[in-house]
């Protein structure tokens, strides 16, 4: 053995020997963006419109006591491992986190198989998905993109820089909510929306705007519940926000009694939500409640508290 080879040499540091190739620094970075994508939009969303994502909680068997709690921190568990996946001294710290995320929910949704299969699952609210065996096919899809970004990625570092950018996220959040709270008290309904084709104000009276998707079973099952209520001087408008053509069949199926319209714009604009099954009561022009908590009985006990059923 030549002396020569055996002798750390000032400019080859042993350092050196450890760096990854190019090529796997690269797919590290491709796929930490990749996931980092998909995590911040779905974190955002639950931050920025935490009463939707509540409601897709309980729609997935979170108790309803929990879920808007659980929308609260999976947003910012979310949007933190986002960016900690972007910013590269950080990258691996990311990997973990949001690797254990998806193993959570793979777990979970595992144990509520039998209750949840076929069920809408919509994590990511542009991405309608069912749960089923591609259910768990897309979610290892993006385990393994995590798996990337963090065995490819260099060792993570700043742990108090870190913690800084997830105090800003939940302040962030905080703030989010408290804006949204406040706009669900103080929302003012539209002075008079389409029904049937003619003019119907709603600046007097009680009324219960129902948005619904006339394909989803959430919204059936909603609509046959409220059908059996004792609606106390109550007019009823049913707006689909998809396939607004079997609108009146929903009605007529599931025995809801009130009228249709289709003027969904203006009625998003005034009272934002993001998913179906979604509700608002109104009295005299002014929202009394926003309802997105359709079990049979908490729901009663809501509209019975605001006066609107018996």
């Amino acid at each position: 053995m030549n002396m020569d080879e055996s002798i750390t040499h000032p400019g080859r540091p042993a350092a050196a020997a450890w760096e990854l190739p190019g090529w796997k620094t690269a797919a590290s970075a491709v796929a930490a963006i990749l996931l980092a994508l998909l995590f911040v939009v779905s974190g955002v969303w639950k931050i920025t419109d935490p009463f939707s994502a509540a409601q897709r909680m309980t729609q997935a068997l979170v108790p309803a006591n929990l879920s808007l709690l659980a929308a609260f921190m999976f947003g910012i568990a979310e949007t933190f491992a986002a960016v900690l996946l972007v910013v590269p001294r950080f990258r691996r710290w990311g990997a973990w986190l949001s690797g254990l995320l998806l193993v959570a929910f793979m777990v979970y949704i595992g144990y509520y198989y039998n209750q949840l299969r076929g069920a809408d699952c919509n994590c990511f609210p542009w991405l309608k998905r069912a749960v089923g065996p591609m259910f768990f096919v897309g979610d290892g899809a993006m385990l393994a993109l995590a798996a990337v970004a963090g065995w490819w990625g260099r060792r993570s570092s700043d742990l108090r820089t870190a913690l800084r950018v997830l105090m800003a996220v939940t302040v962030f959040a905080a703030v989010s909510y408290g804006v949204n709270a406040r706009m669900q008290q103080s929302a003012r309904a539209p002075e008079s929306i389409a029904v049937a084709g003619q003019p119907f104000a709603l600046g007097q009276g009680r009324f219960l705007i129902f948005f619904f998707d006339p394909e989803c079973m959430h919204c059936n099952d909603a609509a046959r519940d409220m059908a059996k209520f004792g609606w106390r001087g109550v007019k009823i408008i049913g707006v689909p926000t998809e396939q607004p053509q079997f609108a009146q069949y929903f009605m007529d199926t599931t025995g809801l009694r009130g009228a249709i319209s289709n003027d969904l714009a203006p009625l998003k604009k005034a009272f934002h939500f993001t998913s179906t099954p979604y509700a608002v009561a109104i009295e005299n022009g002014r929202e009394k409640a926003g309802l997105s908590d359709f079990d049979p009985q908490r729901l009663s006990a809501r509209l019975r508290e605001i006066g609107f059923v018996d």
